[in-house]
């Protein structure tokens, strides 16, 4: 079976978001969370999971998580779940 792929975002201590995507929603997370994510979200620790979506494919995350960078702010924020 084939494993899902996921679009998140985390909103970053200083209030900033960050998006990705990646195989593995828990592992990427402690993984910004320990410094060892994006050189983005390093020096904004601790990040916290506020959004994200399941996709059967590497192509399809890639793709969301591109349309989310291009979003405005505002409307990053109404995606905003948790």
């Amino acid at each position: 079976m084939k494993d899902k792929a996921y679009t998140y975002m985390v909103e970053c201590s200083d209030g900033t978001l960050y998006t990705g995507w990646t195989f593995d929603l828990q592992k990427r997370i402690n993984a910004h969370n320990s410094g060892k994510g994006a050189k983005y979200t390093r020096s904004r620790r601790p990040v916290k999971l506020v959004y994200y979506e399941t996709f059967d494919s590497k192509s399809e995350a890639m793709k969301r998580e591109i349309e989310i960078k291009k979003l405005k702010r505002k409307d990053k924020l109404k995606l905003k779940v948790y």
